[in-house]
C-alpha cells in the first residue's frame, strides 16, 4: 500500500456537528451523512470520542499524515487556536487555518492569516464563501486580500463547496475557473470536488493546473467516476485523496479508493505526493 495523507479529517469529539453528543441532532444528521456516502457503520465515528482513538483510526488505516480543517462560517465555528491545540498532539496532524473576512473585515482577517502561517505553523487557509451571509460567489472582490496573502504567503487556499452548500448557485464551479484564471500563481485546493458538477469542474481543471480536487466521499457517489477517467488521462497531479472522516470511515474509504480503477503508476500520487507538494510537508 502507498504512503498516504488524508487531505479532510476531523476527530468526532471536535465539535457536537461531527457527532460528538449521542441523541443530538449533530449526531443525527452524522449518522444520516454516513448512510448517504456509503460508510459500512454508520456509527462509527464513535471510535474517535479521544484523541486516542481518532490517532488509532489514523494508524490503523495506514494513513500517514490527516489534514485536519476548522470552519469559520456564521453557522459553524471551529477556531485556529482549538485547530492548533488539537495537532500539536501528534505529528502525524496537519492544520489548515480558517477565515471569515465577512465578519472579521479585511485588517483582522489578514492579520489572522498572518498568524495561522507565521506563528500556528498552517499550511493553508480554508474559505466558503457558499457559507457565508450573505452567500457570494469565490471570485468576488470581497475574498481577494485573502488569495493575495496566501500567495505572499505560499501557501494554498482551500475552498468547500459541495451539496451541503445552502444555495446550489454557489457551488457551480464557473466562479472557480474565473478566480483560477486571475491569479495563476495561487494553488486552489477544493474540498468535496465541487461534487455533483463533476464534468464541469473537470473541464476547469483542464483548462486550469492550478485547481486540485479533493472529492473526498463523493468520489464513492453517482456520476464521480468521471473523477478517476479524468485521474487517468490528465488529471493525476490534481487529484487528491480525502477520507472526509467522521463522514465516512477512514479504512473502509482507503481501501474503497484504492479500488476505484486508477492507474497503479498514479496512485502514489492521488494518495500523497501531490499533497507533499502543495502543502509542503514530508511523510
Amino acid at each position: 500500500m502507498s504512503k498516504i495523507i488524508d487531505m479532510r479529517s476531523r476527530p468526532a469529539f471536535l465539535h457536537d456537528f461531527f457527532g460528538a453528543t449521542p441523541d443530538s441532532p449533530g449526531y443525527e444528521t452524522a449518522k444520516w451523512l454516513n448512510q448517504r456516502v456509503g460508510s459500512k457503520n454508520i456509527e462509527h465515528f464513535k471510535r474517535s470520542y479521544t484523541l486516542g482513538g481518532f490517532l488509532a483510526e489514523i494508524e490503523q488505516s495506514g494513513i500517514d499524515k490527516a489534514v485536519v480543517v476548522g470552519r469559520e462560517t456564521p453557522s459553524l465555528t471551529i477556531n485556529n487556536d482549538e485547530i492548533a491545540a488539537l495537532v500539536s498532539k501528534s505529528p502525524k496532524l496537519v492544520g489548515l487555518g480558517s477565515v471569515d473576512i465577512q465578519s472579521r473585515g479585511v485588517e483582522n482577517a489578514l492579520a489572522e492569516i498572518d498568524r495561522a502561517i507565521n506563528q500556528l505553523g498552517f499550511k493553508a487557509i480554508n474559505i466558503e464563501p457558499g457559507f457565508a451571509e450573505p452567500a457570494l460567489q469565490v471570485d468576488d472582490p470581497v475574498f481577494f486580500p485573502v488569495y493575495e496573502a496566501c500567495i505572499a504567503f505560499d501557501v494554498p487556499v482551500c475552498l468547500m463547496s459541495g451539496p451541503t452548500t445552502p444555495d446550489f448557485d454557489y457551488a457551480h464551479p464557473n466562479a472557480l475557473a474565473r478566480l483560477a484564471r486571475r491569479y495563476p500563481a495561487l494553488n486552489i485546493i477544493c474540498f468535496h470536488g465541487y461534487y455533483p458538477f463533476v464534468n464541469e469542474v473537470i473541464g476547469a481543471a483542464l483548462r486550469y493546473t492550478n485547481i486540485y480536487l479533493v472529492p473526498d466521499m463523493y468520489i464513492f457517489q453517482p456520476g464521480s467516476k468521471l473523477y478517476v477517467e479524468a485521474a487517468n488521462s490528465f488529471l493525476a497531479d490534481q487529484l487528491l485523496f480525502g477520507s472526509s472522516y467522521p463522514f465516512r470511515e477512514m479504512k473502509q474509504t482507503v481501501d474503497d479508493f484504492a479500488a476505484l480503477g486508477f492507474k497503479d503508476s498514479i496512485l502514489d500520487k492521488l494518495f500523497y505526493k501531490t499533497a507533499e507538494r502543495v502543502l509542503k510537508v514530508n511523510i
